[in-house]
Parts: C-alpha cells; sequence; structure tokens
C-alpha cells in the first residue's frame, strides 16, 4: 500500500536566514551541516538509519511555500521532539526565550510551546518513555 512514512523535511522562512539558524542551534542545540541546515536520523527506521529529517531555513522572499491564501502567507508550526522538556524549558527561560504558560500531556507525551527569534511558534515534545505510560494509564 502506498503511505506517507514519515517527515522528510522542516522548510522556514526568515527575513535573516543566518540569525534564525543560529538561534536555533543556540537554543534548541540543533547542530547544523556544512549546507546550512541539519539533518535528524531515524533511530527506528526499519531498516535502521535509513531516513532522516531535513531542516533548512529559507529566505523570506522564497517561493517555495507557494503564494499562501486571503489570510496571508502560508505559514508552519515545526514540532521538535525532545528528550527533557523540562529541563529545556529552564534553559530556555534563563535565555529569555517567550514560552507560553500553557503545557499539555497525553497518552503519547508532553507538550510546550516557545517563539523562535522571528516569533514563530514552535511545539516542543517529549515522548512517554513507555514505564511512564504504563503509570499514567493506571496500568
Amino acid at each position: 500500500m502506498a503511505r506517507v512514512t514519515g517527515i522528510g523535511g522542516v522548510f522556514l522562512k526568515s527575513p535573516d536566514p543566518k540569525a534564525l539558524t543560529a538561534w536555533y542551534a543556540e537554543h534548541l542545540g540543533i547542530a547544523m551541516n556544512e549546507w546550512g541546515g541539519a539533518a535528524f536520523l531515524w533511530s527506528d527506521e526499519v531498516p535502521a538509519t535509513t531516513g532522516t529529517t531535513a531542516w533548512s531555513i529559507f529566505p523570506e522572499t522564497s517561493k517555495h511555500f507557494g503564494p499562501g491564501n486571503a489570510s496571508g502567507p502560508q505559514t508552519a508550526m515545526i514540532n521538535y521532539r525532545v528528550d527533557d522538556l523540562e529541563a529545556l524549558l529552564e534553559k530556555l527561560t534563563a535565555a529569555g526565550v517567550t514560552i507560553d504558560p500553557k503545557r499539555e500531556s497525553a497518552d503519547f507525551g508532553h507538550f510546550a510551546w516557545i517563539l523562535d527569534l522571528d516569533g514563530n511558534r514552535v511545539e516542543l515534545w517529549q515522548p512517554l518513555v513507555e514505564t511512564e505510560a504504563v503509570e499514567e494509564s493506571g496500568k
């Protein structure tokens, strides 16, 4: 059956791509490659490491995103998987990053939201580990 198996890339527009790239590297620890973006390996893909998710910043004038609609230019919110949400939020608070006070928890993890250097809303997600998921479900 033909189907989607993952995210092939995440692309953002910015009036200053270099500054926004540096912000993500500094505050979210995204390691950049020579080409100016990042590649995340899919450690759970079968066979292992056969998939990646690309990450890159595009100039604000890029036509790659299409024209948008009557509400304005096309925009996106990115969801980043994190290993320790509370520790990352503490680090971001100390650095003066704008953090939404709202938090959510679901059967598949915990969520928080921040604003990046350009004011883009970014979702942070810490998946539940198997033992935590069992404890939260009451089993």
